[in-house]
């Protein structure tokens, strides 16, 4: 069945639930478990060349959360006696750079969470899960 699932995080409480499933999928299948959060990059203004955060201490800090997202995922499966690889990545589309983890990682499933989000709100919020579903062709499990 599936031998390697990536689960993406963004740290919220949907997610959680994403990740509780994914460790519980990939002990069930003798499956390798691995994880990625996704930082934002730097906003560049071409407007002006004030910044209220400096560049440096901006990346620092999307690291640092991003770290500790993916820190708290392979806290949790080891916890649960699963091994679990993370990563932190910059992109400016989030399932971009979900889609590039899994095809580098080699995995063949990913397990996303979804905030639920409908009508208008989904329409002008968009959807990262929505986006890796029509960009990928590998199997996505989506835990509401």
């Amino acid at each position: 069945m599936f031998k390697h699932i990536l689960v993406p995080t963004d740290g919220s409480d949907i997610t959680a639930k994403a990740v509780d499933t994914a460790i519980d999928l990939a002990r069930t299948l003798g499956a390798r478990l691995t994880t990625v959060s996704v930082k934002e990059p730097f906003p560049y203004s071409a407007i002006s060349e004030m910044q209220p955060v400096p560049p440096q201490e901006f990346f620092d800090a999307q690291e640092r959360i991003a770290a500790g997202r993916v820190k708290a995922v392979v806290d949790r499966a080891t916890a649960a006696g699963l091994a679990c690889t993370g990563s932190t990545v910059e992109a400016l589309h989030p399932w971009e750079a979900i889609l590039d983890v899994a095809a580098k990682e080699g995995a063949d499933l990913v397990v996303m969470a979804s905030h639920g989000r409908r009508g208008m709100a989904a329409l002008l919020l968009g959807s990262e899960t929505q986006r890796v579903l029509i960009h990928t062709k590998l199997p996505v499990l989506i835990v509401k």
